[in-house]
């Protein structure tokens, strides 16, 4: 199953290039980020038993395509020390709608053995402007989800708006989690971030599921955090 969803992501990346090679005038360009948070929070559940986490990535464009590899420490409670994501995939525009397709492969390094933790989703979005704002709606796929419980499909609508003549925006969105094996919940997030500098945000976010079923990990919580981008 490891080689399958490794072959998925790597067929992904060799698409997003090829299609990507239609620009021929325009060549690669790359963007890093690296950051801290008081808590990793992924759909509302927090990802380092509530402790912090830092991160860091890096992602290549060619046209309209991408590729990119992000990292960060997670705590899972079983010795799971890092997930690391590999993503790769295309951003059509048609008309003012900017979509996105893609999939990306989340992994985990020192997973015990059998935890199946590994797993790929595929990824269709698509944002628009409305006036000063920019909405937007995703819906996430994947075959076997985390831990080898079946089929999942996460969705999701957005907004984020910058607030004119400040460096202040605000952002939320609402989503849902099914799984074939294991209780769905609904999902939120509301927040505000301030661009310190040209490079540097910091963000404020509120993040709650509708139902406490995980515990303690999926109570309403803030969280603070900073990336450089560069």
């Amino acid at each position: 199953m490891r080689t399958l969803k490794l072959a998925l992501a790597a067929a992904a990346a060799s698409l997003c290039f090829a299609g990507a090679a239609q620009a021929q005038d325009e060549g690669p360009s790359f963007a890093f980020n690296i950051g801290a948070n008081t808590d990793y929070v992924f759909r509302g559940i927090s990802q380092t038993d509530e402790d912090p986490s830092v991160f860091g990535g890096v992602d290549a464009t060619i046209g309209m395509g991408y590729v990119g590899v992000w990292a960060s420490n997670v705590d899972f409670g079983n010795g799971t020390d890092a997930e690391y994501d590999i993503y790769a995939g295309i951003k059509p525009t048609v008309g003012a709608v900017t979509f996105d397709l893609g999939v990306i492969y989340y992994g985990y390094i020192d997973a015990p053995g059998g935890s199946n933790q590994d797993y790929v989703e595929a990824k269709l979005a698509a944002s628009l402007p409305a006036g000063p704002a920019t909405v937007g709606a995703a819906v996430y796929y994947s075959p076997e989800f985390f831990g080898d419980t079946g089929d999942a499909w996460y969705w999701e609508v957005n907004a984020a708006v910058a607030i004119p003549d400040t460096k202040i925006s605000l952002s939320g969105a609402l989503g849902h989690q099914s799984v074939d094996i294991g209780p769905g919940y609904t999902t939120w997030n509301a927040g505000i971030g301030y661009a310190l500098t040209d490079n540097v945000g910091i963000d404020l976010r509120y993040w709650d599921t509708a139902k406490d079923k995980f515990g303690d990990i999926s109570e309403g919580r803030v969280v603070a955090g900073i990336k450089v981008s560069f």
